[in-house]
Order: C-alpha cells, then sequence, then structure tokens
C-alpha cells in the first residue's frame, strides 16, 4: 500500500451526484442540465408557492366570503355542572371568585368569565364573574345564591 493506491473503505463514499458546468468533455458542460433559456435555467430561480405560469392563482380566482368582527368578546365559560363539581370535590365551600377560577385553569387571567345554566347546582354559592346568562342567574338565585357582576 503506498499514496498512489489508497481508497476509501467500501460503502463509506456516496456521492453519485453528476458533476455540471465542468467542460464540455464532460458531456454536462454548456447548458449543465438546465436545458435553453427561461427563468428555470436562471440562477437564483425559485418558484413562488401558489404561482400557476402567469395564470390567475387558484387563491385568487376563488371568491372570499365571511367576516371576522373585531370588535367580538370572547368569554371563557364556565357552568353550573362545573361549580357543583368544585363543590363535590371539596375545592368549593361557599365562594366562586375570579381568581379561584384562574387558579383552577378555568379561566385565564386577562380573560372574561361567563356563567352559564348548564347542569345543576345544589349548592349555595356566591358566584362572581362578569356575565351570567338568564338561566344561570335563575337557578344560582333557586338554591339561595348570590350572584356578583365584575
Amino acid at each position: 500500500m503506498n499514496l498512489s493506491n489508497l481508497q476509501p473503505a467500501n460503502g463509506s463514499v456516496h456521492n453519485q451526484n453528476k458533476r455540471v458546468g465542468r467542460g464540455e468533455g464532460s458531456g454536462k458542460g454548456g447548458t449543465s442540465t438546465k436545458g435553453h433559456k427561461g427563468a428555470k435555467s436562471r440562477s437564483g430561480y425559485s418558484k413562488k408557492i401558489g404561482f400557476e405560469g402567469g395564470q390567475m392563482p387558484l387563491q385568487r380566482r376563488v371568491p372570499k366570503f365571511g367576516f371576522k368582527n373585531i370588535n367580538r368578546v370572547e368569554y371563557n365559560v364556565v357552568n353550573l355542572e362545573t361549580l357543583q363539581g368544585l363543590v363535590d370535590n371539596g375545592v368549593v365551600t361557599d365562594t366562586v371568585d375570579f381568581a379561584l377560577l384562574v387558579d383552577l385553569g378555568l379561566a385565564s387571567k386577562n380573560g372574561l368569565v361567563k356563567v352559564l345554566g348548564r347542569g345543576e347546582l345544589k349548592a349555595k354559592l356566591k358566584v362572581s364573574a362578569h356575565k351570567f346568562s338568564a338561566s344561570a342567574k335563575q337557578a344560582i338565585e333557586a338554591v339561595g345564591g348570590e350572584i356578583v357582576t365584575l
């Protein structure tokens, strides 16, 4: 073995790429396998997403619809059955306020809370929230509870 007959180990070299643009004698010189002229033959070419060769692209042909109300107010929803579950688990005894709901992960720190009337409430609670549905208000007051609107 000497420097003239060194070879890499079998299977260690994987480069099977065609060497383009290395002269006419290679058979891959001249246009470097890119054909003649046009954007695709130039360096730096990249097709834009959704480009259809100048035809009006699909996302511009299709009509738009609907609308997004920028004044929409999002509420974190808490149902009566959730409040009753907190009472049953011993988490709550008499008052449910915003800070407690945030600690339990039922509301976000900067969000608003609305109490809805799904489920049944058996415990007498003082509930603090930003909004109440009519059915929730009626159900809380029916068991002797109190409502505090924030």
